[in-house]
């Protein structure tokens, strides 16, 4: 079993057929059979049903404050029982036990080693097309993205509410402290940084600094789309590029008073002291920011020579496995839960919608008790960026989280410890040769 994603740089010109096919004689209608919005056909037989939906980390009470009063008043037939991964319930417990479930909520770091390994992927082509169901309706990065790593042009789900996109947080009450005027919409790195001098200084004996990161997604999901492996060969991608994101990132750390925390974990939580004054990270319900903090957000700043989109963290997906015997009522409860009006509940709770409605997108956070006072449209600013290129498939792999992780601390020995760029780059581009070399001789016989 292949312990990462194999990854490919394969053409995505076979989706173009189903997206054509998807949209019937009506192309970008939106309108499935039954004449709603992102709807399929509705299901002849109502005889009652049981489903099961597996997830990772989705809990049963998330699940049901979004999905389970819509699921039991649209589909009074479907029992829907939900698992949440756990010891003795994994996907591995399951299959070993024969009781692979109906619908998996995949995401693209585990789409082989937790869904496709296990021989239960279904490809919903063909489901798409006998529904005239519009894919058009989603962003076309998070579908080339599940396309491309799936590799042969299978569509193995359809993209779920929230993904995660970059911002950058401030803290209103320091710039009120200091009288700096505050970040704004459609900043450049540059005048941030001129905005984190500003910020770092010493007041009362309290260092205040002026900018923080999360460096592990900052470095990961970038404005250049660049892998940290090489989708090629087996090496470090392109320096100059790492070299480009380094130097500008590692001056803010570089100012007095704005050293960077002794690690990735602790640099990542530090703006909920209250005394930091910018913090770049993802807009994601799952972040937590102590109330007393008197916070707001901005778009994602640009950077010199890199495109004008907003680095993001894609989505899970709602899948379908091959062993159920309700296929088309599986599809029927995912694209139920994928709906206008669920991802609308969803974007007023403050998820970012996978859709291209506007309608969707700036209802974002409003009925949210925090995100309702903030500038959530700031994460509208820019449209996400593309996904990294994928490792070609006849090449080993190593695990995003390694590769992410070693990332980050490489960072860390430059804008810490004063590490030398090009030497810390270098050693990055040999330990990850090393390791590679590891898993192959792992893998022989």
């Amino acid at each position: 079993m292949r312990k990462s994603i194999q990854r490919t740089g394969i053409t995505l010109a076979l989706i173009g057929a189903v997206l054509v096919s998807a949209c019937g004689n009506q192309a970008g209608s939106g309108t499935g059979a039954d004449g709603q919005a992102g709807q399929p056909a509705e299901v002849k037989s109502k005889k009652p049903i049981t489903l099961t939906i597996f997830t990772n980390g989705v809990t049963p009470a998330e699940f049901d404050d979004r999905f389970r009063g819509m699921l039991k008043e649209k589909f009074p037939h479907v029992t829907i029982e939900y698992i949440q991964s756990a010891k003795g319930s994994s996907i591995a417990d399951l299959v070993a036990q024969n009781k692979i479930p109906d619908i998996i909520r995949t995401d693209i770091p585990t789409l082989y080693s937790g869904y496709l390994d296990y021989k239960i992927g279904y490809d919903l082509s063909e489901l798409i097309k006998k529904n005239k169901y519009d894919l058009n309706r989603f962003n076309k990065v998070f579908i080339d993205e599940i396309v491309t790593v799936g590799q042969t042009g299978a569509i193995y789900g359809l993209p779920v509410p929230p993904y995660f996109p970059q911002a950058l947080y401030y803290n209103k009450d320091l710039f009120d402290k200091f009288g700096v005027p505050y970040p704004k919409d459609g900043m450049t790195w540059d005048e941030v940084y001129e905005l984190a001098k500003k910020m770092s200084r010493t007041d009362g004996g309290t260092i205040y600094r002026g900018f923080s990161a999360n460096t592990m997604a900052m470095l990961r999901d970038n404005p250049f789309s660049h892998p940290i492996l090489d989708p090629n060969a087996d090496q470090l991608s392109d320096t100059e590029i790492w070299q480009k994101m380094f130097t500008n990132f590692k001056r803010f750390y570089e100012i007095p008073n704005n050293p960077i925390e002794k690690t990735a974990a602790a640099e990542n939580t530090v703006f909920g002291k209250g005394n930091v004054a910018m913090m770049l990270n993802q807009h994601s319900v799952y972040l937590t920011i102590p109330p007393e903090i008197n916070w707001d957000i901005v778009s994602y700043p640009l950077q010199t020579g890199a495109p004008k989109l907003m680095p993001q963290r894609g989505p899970a997906y709602w899948s379908i496995t091959n062993a159920t015997k309700h296929k088309d009522e599986a599809f029927e409860i995912i694209t139920a839960m994928l709906s206008d009006e669920m991802q609308l509940s969803d974007s007023r709770k403050g998820l970012p919608t996978t859709l291209t409605k506007k309608e969707v997108m700036d209802e974002l956070g409003k009925g949210h008790p925090v995100y309702s006072k903030k500038n959530m449209n700031a994460i509208n600013v820019y449209q996400p960026v593309t996904f990294t290129p994928k490792r070609k498939a006849d090449l080993i792999d190593i695990p995003g989280i390694t590769q992410q992780n070693w990332m980050a601390e490489t960072f860390q020995k430059v804008a810490g410890s004063g590490a030398d760029m090009n030497t810390a780059l270098r050693e990055l581009d040999e330990r990850l040769k090393a390791e590679i070399a590891k898993l192959k001789s792992q893998k022989q016989p």
